[in-house]
């Protein structure tokens, strides 16, 4: 029966929800993590129920007036629907982030609905935010520790706060707003909200299961499925002049950049939201080496060895705050590259300056290094802190390069 499709506890479901969270859970991180935390950090006082507000003093010392029950409740409309829009935004943006096995499976669900009940083609739509809205995302915002979304419990504020939000998804993903409100009538002033929230799930679910032919149009030719490369390390650098002519030198030489590391690529650019200047991918790094003090003055300057653009050899000289942050960044790039197969063993901890090298005086620059490059990852006392999803996703690209040794 359409009207109930879904909706009871079954086997298929049960399975349903396990397969999402096995499935789902960084695309649900993904979706949901950058509101979850503004709840938790704003700690707004968000109610709607007239039987539960709790009325307050307002205003500065000496002139203190209570505030009205109106007041209150049109407070926490506007808190939760400034939540809700944003909450919004992030679902109907992640197309391109969710995974194609959930893609695959919600097309399937879509499709086989729709034959089933051919006068109902509204029960498709809800067949899929049956799931994903009923199932995954609202019981994640109302209990996001369950999640791994925060690390504790939230306190009774937020938690109310989580629960009203997590409502406002569920009547969202049941495609009739006003079917809802008749049950709890106080919901009534997030109805205008709650119906194009409606209208943009129903947009969004139409392109969610798209045919593959339709993914290049929807989501942009060569634009990866999957959330963006997790970030290893990011930082601002400094890169000192040299005489190299690589991409990063010419742009940047003498000039402190915001560096960040991901498991494709270090890339720059002159702060962390501007534009990329340019990017080194990390088959084309041959080293991560410490640079000797003497060379600029500073005890907390790298060298990354890369392979420029026509096959050239190039070095960028970076210099870090502290010799933390040094050691930092070589750990984080030796170990992002570990496997690259042209790693260099050897360099020179100097500089070419005039016509040789400070360190050990040979004048051929493009010769064999003087010192052995290190591929460790834990340099002395210092050790990288464990991030687990960094660290699954190295190790699954590193699985994929070696498939076919593997078969």
């Amino acid at each position: 029966e359409p009207n109930t499709l879904f909706r009871s506890n079954s086997l298929a479901s049960k399975s349903m929800e396990s397969f999402l969270k096995v499935t789902g859970m960084p695309y649900l991180h993904f979706v949901l993590g950058p509101t979850i935390a503004r709840v938790f950090e704003e700690k707004k006082y968000v109610e709607l129920d007239p039987g539960k507000v709790e009325i307050k003093d307002v205003g500065c010392s000496g002139l203190h007036r209570v505030q009205t029950e109106g007041e209150v409740i049109e407070q926490g409309r506007q808190h939760l629907q400034s939540y809700l829009g944003e909450l919004l935004d992030a679902i109907v943006r992640s197309g391109p982030a969710c995974p194609p096995l959930i893609r695959a499976v919600f097309r399937q669900l879509f499709q086989r609905v729709g034959e089933r009940f051919p006068q109902h083609q509204h029960a498709k739509f809800v067949a899929v935010t049956s799931f994903l809205c009923l199932r995954f995302f609202s019981p994640a915002v109302m209990t996001p520790k369950l999640f791994q979304l925060r690390d504790a419990h939230a306190d009774a504020r937020t938690s109310r706060t989580l629960l009203l939000l997590a409502k406002a998804i569920q009547l969202v993903g049941n495609m009739e707003p006003a079917a809802g409100r008749a049950k709890e009538t106080w919901l009534s002033p997030l109805l205008p909200a709650l119906q194009q929230g409606t209208a943009r799930m129903r947009d969004f679910i139409t392109r969610l299961v798209g045919t593959e032919e339709d993914k290049g149009e929807e989501e942009g030719e060569g634009r990866p499925l999957g959330p963006p490369p997790a970030v290893v390390k990011e930082g601002l650098l400094l890169v000192h002049k040299t005489r190299g002519k690589g991409p990063l030198l010419a742009a940047a030489a003498g000039k402190k950049l915001h560096f960040c590391l991901t498991g494709e690529s270090l890339s720059f650019g002159k702060s962390p939201s501007a534009e990329r200047l340019g990017a080194i991918a990390l088959g084309d790094i041959l080293a991560a080496e410490k640079v000797e003090e003497k060379s600029f003055g500073s005890s907390h300057v790298m060298q990354v060895v890369y392979m420029a653009t026509g096959g050239q050899q190039e070095t960028a000289y970076l210099q870090c705050k502290c010799v933390n942050e040094l050691n930092q960044w070589l750990s984080a790039l030796r170990k992002a590259c570990g496997n690259n197969p042209r790693v260099l063993r050897s360099y020179h901890p100097g500089v070419f300056r005039g016509d040789k090298w400070s360190c050990c005086h040979q004048r051929d620059r493009t010769g064999l290094g003087c010192d052995r490059t290190r591929h460790g990852v834990t340099l002395q006392d210092w050790s990288d802190p464990l991030e687990p999803t960094v660290e699954a996703q190295r190790l699954f690209q590193h699985l994929q390069g070696l498939r076919g040794t593997l078969r």
